[in-house]
C-alpha cells in the first residue's frame, strides 16, 4: 500500500499481448508468489505491472476461508464486472498488498463477469457467495481499489494479529486474505 500503480487504473491488454511469451512469464511470475504468501488471487499492479491481468486459483474442500469449490488457475484479461444482484454479505478480507491487516467489507453476492482467457477468447462466468466477493477484490486492483476503500465502518480495520487475539463479533466468517 502507497505504490502509486496500486492506485491506477491498469490499461488493457490486446490480443497479441496475451500470446506474447512476456505474458506467459508474468503469469508463472505472479503464480509464484501467489502461492508463495498463501493467497487466492492476484493482480498483475500488485507486483507493478500495470495491466488489466488478474489470476484465481482455490484450492477445493477445507480451506482457512471454510469450505471452497476449487476453482482451477484462471487467468482473467480485460475483465468486467456486472452486478446481478445486489444482496450484500460482509467477509474479513486481508490482502497481500496490505499485509498484516484485515477489514470486514459488504459486497454483492451475485455478478457477472465477461473477460477474455489466454487464448483471446471471450468468456463469462456468474459467480455467487463468498466467490463473487474473491473476483470483486481481485479487480478491484485494476481499477486503482483496494479492500480499504470499500469499507463502510473504519473500527472493523484490525491487525490480523490482534484478530487472532480478540476475534471481532463477525457472524461466524472467517478472515479472507484474498
Amino acid at each position: 500500500m502507497g505504490h502509486p500503480t496500486l492506485r491506477q487504473r491498469a490499461r488493457e491488454l490486446t490480443i497479441e499481448e496475451l500470446g506474447a511469451p512476456a505474458t506467459r512469464v508474468l503469469i508463472d511470475d505472479m503464480l509464484d508468489t501467489l502461492h508463495d504468501y498463501g493467497g487466492i488471487g492476484l493482480a498483475a499492479p500488485q507486483i507493478n505491472e500495470s495491466i488489466r491481468l488478474a489470476i484465481i486459483e482455490i484450492p477445493g474442500g477445507p480451506t482457512r476461508y471454510g469450505e471452497l469449490e476449487a476453482v482451477p488457475l484462471t487467468v482473467f484479461a480485460n475483465p468486467e464486472i456486472t452486478v446481478l444482484d445486489d444482496t450484500r454479505a460482509g467477509y474479513w478480507e486481508g490482502c497481500l498488498s496490505i499485509p498484516g491487516l484485515l477489514g470486514w467489507v459488504e459486497r454483492p453476492q451475485h455478478i457477472r463477469v465477461n473477460y477474455t482467457d489466454l487464448d483471446g477468447r471471450a468468456q463469462r462466468i456468474e459467480p455467487q457467495g463468498f466467490l463473487a466477493t474473491v473476483f470483486q477484490h481481485e479487480f478491484d486492483h485494476l481499477d486503482g481499489h483496494l479492500f480499504i476503500d470499500r469499507m463502510t465502518d473504519a473500527t472493523r480495520l484490525v491487525f490480523e494479529q490482534e484478530f487472532a487475539r480478540y476475534p471481532p463479533d463477525h457472524g461466524g466468517e472467517v478472515p479472507a486474505a484474498i
